[in-house]
């Protein structure tokens, strides 16, 4: 089926009105590419600036940190190994090099060092772009800002809309900015969005909508996850593109990372109550019936034993009808012959070797070193028949 839970797990999610998402890695591939390496020193180039926060990066397991580690290596810069590297979750990083002491990390962490922030106009315009920034400081102040971008999974819009439908409110809590939140938010119809959140404070959302009277599903896949994940109703963890510890904390895993079956595991769930408190009223009532029959003296001890062995059959089999119940509209099939594939590549502008006849181009990124885009296009299952695309 592509998930793994528990039985506990598909119960309570049946009784949920609430889901909360985050965004990178959920609601988008979480595939960022830097997009913009911007130098404000005049002694810096942008290699000086990619370079410095390639080595801040170095050590870090956060998204972000490896599109820009993926970004340095693509263009062979010689990455330098940081010296007392820390990490702020939520907020930035910080290490030393032959620069000297290097901060990259949101306003909010640089302003707490002590260094003046002072950027407005250029941070708006990424974030008006729905582009990640990450501002860069070498000692006590800021030399540069670094633009990443994601792309949002192609179903996310369709997801949201379905859970709409069984009438469930949609939340966004990410640790982006606002705006950026808003940006995402907007393309897939979610309301409530909640930016610049650290992990702390997004398990304090969870306790929050708890303690409205709300029964709370978290969907998330990373580390800064991992606590609102413990502490809601039931949580749902990336489970490929998810850091180990959200998933340890997670009640159910996506093995494909396909929110398609989010409302899915809603509609299963639902249905999967609604039987069990079916089949309670079922037997409750063949028993009270044959009670009543057994005192008028209608039902011997032979008589009575078939019927309560033929109520427990009649309950087994309405649970049964599960099976056979379809709730996978949401779900993407899968055709053999006809295989709509998704993927990312990238190449120079007009430098390409692969085709592109055929196929669809969407969610366009432009770089300083070229174009970054998705393919989707449709061939046989087999990876020879896909080789044009993939060169």
């Amino acid at each position: 089926m592509g998930f793994s839970l528990t039985g506990e797990a598909l119960e309570t999610l049946g009784g949920l009105n609430t889901l909360v998402f985050d965004k990178t890695g959920t609601l988008t591939y979480g595939n960022l590419a830097v997009s913009d390496i911007i130098s404000l020193n005049d002694d810096l180039d942008e290699m000086d600036v990619l370079n410095m926060v390639a080595s801040c990066e170095k050590l870090s397991e956060h998204p972000l940190a490896k599109a820009i580690v993926e970004k340095a290596k693509d263009i062979e810069v010689d990455i330098e190994e940081p010296k007392d590297f820390k990490m702020f979750p939520g907020k930035g990083i910080s290490c030393k090099n032959s620069y000297g002491l290097v901060y990259a990390g949101n306003s909010k962490f640089l302003s707490e060092n002590n260094i003046d922030v002072n950027l407005d106009s250029k941070l708006d315009q990424l974030k008006h772009e729905g582009k990640v920034s990450i501002i860069l400081a070498l000692n006590d102040s800021i030399i540069g800002l670094i633009g990443l971008s994601d792309v949002i999974r192609e179903d996310s819009k369709s997801m949201i809309d379905s859970l709409h439908e069984l009438g469930t409110e949609t939340v966004l809590l990410t640790g982006d900015n606002t705006e950026t939140a808003n940006y995402f938010a907007s393309q897939v119809g979610i309301g409530k969005v909640y930016g610049n959140l650290l992990p702390q404070e997004k398990l304090d959302w969870i306790e929050k909508l708890k303690s409205e009277g709300k029964k709370v599903c978290m969907i998330g896949d990373g580390v800064n996850d991992a606590p609102a994940l413990k502490t809601a109703d039931v949580s749902v963890a990336m489970g490929s593109v998810g850091s180990d510890v959200a998933i340890e904390a997670a009640d159910i895993a996506l093995l494909g990372d396909d929110i398609g079956k989010i409302p899915y595991l809603k509609k299963l769930s639902n249905s999967t109550l609604f039987t069990i408190k079916a089949n309670i009223l079922i037997s409750m009532a063949i028993n009270a019936a044959a009670i009543v029959c057994s005192v008028l003296g209608l039902l011997n001890p032979v008589t009575g034993a078939i019927i309560h062995n033929a109520g427990s059959c009649l309950v087994v089999l309405n649970a049964a009808l599960l099976y056979d119940r379809k709730f996978d509209d949401s779900i993407k099939k899968i055709d053999t012959e006809n295989l709509e594939h998704s993927h990312y590549h990238f190449h120079n502008d007009g430098e390409h070797s692969h085709s592109h006849d055929g196929i669809k181009v969407i969610d366009e990124i432009k770089t300083e070193s070229g174009v970054k885009h998705m393919h989707v296009h449709k061939h046989a299952l087999d990876r020879q028949s896909c080789e044009a695309y993939h060169n």
